[in-house]
């Protein structure tokens, strides 16, 4: 018997071992323990489609554990998807009513207590209270401990969007074209305010635009990273790993919602690079990995976020991957598996993920190219495509924006439209964040708008408007 049990610690002792110096997995998926999910489905569908983990919501260490033994049961290994920032739905109520002052304050003295930003649902909390934060290194250290939680995906780890991507803001009637409203314009509560002046010795209300004041919007991402690296410290100490899953690019995360992730302390990055929000091309996957490359810092593995259901065709996901593999990521995350919604595209899926994970063991993965991407979008034929396919919507009188998951009509790809035959492009309007050009369709004598979105390091969004 002595020897049997000494056989089984070695044998155990070796799993441990293997594991630990396991590669990181590199085909990811989202998913949040909901009543209304078939968690054995849901894992059954990600063995099918060849993915190696999941970024795991669930309400509580029960939670949790089942899952785990459901995946475990698939071979899929869990990271615990830990929304920072905003709680979650399970967690608001009585966060709310026992906490109101935790909350975030926009530049009009606005707290979204009582105030809508976007959606009910954004209820941040203020990064600076160190309640706040306390709060927050102890939720991430009880999950931390639940057994066969491999890590932790930091998500929420933001203020709320100062803006939105251009054909989302449709959807609620915005156009943040120019400049940051004051009602969306967060990170203004009282103790945020204290400790900038403590600092810097001025208020930023008394300046004429506050968004555009740099002390101040360094001093926002400072205290999004002061969070986000006592998380990634805890998370260290449990020897478990941590990412994170920020938004597209480093520049237009900070810009947007203050993630200044190149200097948090994580081992991977999975940032949202969801082409469907901003360009609707696969170009944007490999723009926006070519940035997070550059930006990230060596021991930091970059992966790249794309989307399979936020409206275009899933079976676009592969031209994403193509690109973002290209420009250099590590690795793929799905927002999400059911977006691979028929067996045939999941089995197309995995012998994708097969055979580039050969390629990875073999040490083939394409590195980044080194060079930056190119911001002026006349030079991307595929996105200039789609905008001219655009183009002849609107002049068909097709209205190409409507209440949708991403701000978008969908498209009809089997309705053709006459040829264009268009001017040159005359620039009309310029600013650090935008171009506006006018064209003329020759044919029907339509002249447009055309919107490009510039956050920084990559062109990440356009729009098509006609001309008044």
């Amino acid at each position: 018997m002595k020897k049997i049990l000494t056989a089984l610690a070695v044998l155990f002792t070796a799993l441990a071992c293997s594991k630990k110096n396991a590669p990181d997995p590199m085909f990811w998926t989202w998913l949040e323990d909901l009543p209304s999910i078939d968690m054995e489905q849901a894992f059954a569908h990600m063995e099918e489609a060849g993915l190696d983990a999941v970024m795991l919501h669930a309400a509580s260490a029960e939670d949790y554990k089942r899952d785990i033994e459901i995946a475990r049961r698939h071979g899929i290994r869990v990271y615990a998807w830990v929304w920072i920032l905003n709680p979650p739905r399970q967690e608001r109520p009585q966060m709310l009513e026992k906490h109101p002052d935790w909350f975030s304050v926009n530049r009009l003295g606005q707290s979204v207590l009582d105030h809508k930003a976007y959606v009910s649902s954004y209820k941040f909390l203020c990064p600076a209270l160190p309640e706040v934060r306390e709060y927050l290194q102890a939720k991430v250290a009880e999950i931390c401990a639940i057994d066969g939680i491999e890590g932790i995906c930091l998500d929420y780890c933001r203020l709320i969007d100062c803006v939105l991507p251009i054909s989302l803001a449709y959807n609620y009637g915005l156009f943040q074209d120019t400049e940051v409203f004051p009602e969306y314009d967060f990170g203004y509560h009282p103790a945020m305010l204290k400790k900038f002046e403590g600092q810097y010795g001025y208020n930023p209300l008394d300046k004429e635009d506050p968004s555009r004041d740099a002390a101040w919007c360094a001093f926002r991402s400072a205290q999004i990273s002061e969070v986000a690296n006592l998380l990634c410290d805890e998370v260290h100490k449990s020897g478990k790993k941590v990412t994170a899953s920020p938004f597209a690019s480093a520049q237009l995360a900070n810009f947007m919602v203050f993630q200044d992730w190149p200097s948090w302390k994580l081992d991977m990055v999975h940032p949202m690079a969801y082409t469907d929000f901003y360009t609707m091309d696969a170009s944007f996957a490999y723009d926006a990995t070519l940035a997070n490359v550059a930006a990230a810092p060596a021991d930091m593995t970059v992966m790249c976020g794309v989307d399979t259901e936020l409206g275009g065709d899933p079976a676009f996901i592969f031209d994403k991957m193509d690109a973002a593999f290209a420009a250099g990521a590590k690795g793929i995350s799905l927002y999400t598996v059911e977006g691979l919604n028929t067996p045939e595209l999941r089995q197309q899926f995995k012998e994708y993920a097969d055979s580039l994970r050969i390629v990875r063991n073999k040490g083939q993965l394409p590195e980044a190219p080194g060079t930056a991407p190119d911001t002026n979008p006349f030079n991307n034929h595929r996105l200039m495509a789609v905008i001219e396919r655009n183009m002849q919507r609107v002049i068909a009188g097709e209205a190409i924006h409507a209440r949708s998951v991403n701000g978008m009509a969908a498209d009809k790809p089997d309705l053709q439209y006459p040829a264009l035959r268009l001017s040159e492009y005359q620039l009309v309007k310029e600013s650090d964040r935008l171009k506006v050009y006018e064209v003329t369709d020759l044919e029907s004598g339509t002249a447009l708008h055309v919107y490009f979105v510039l956050y920084g390091d990559i062109v990440s969004g356009w729009d098509v408007r006609l001309a008044k």
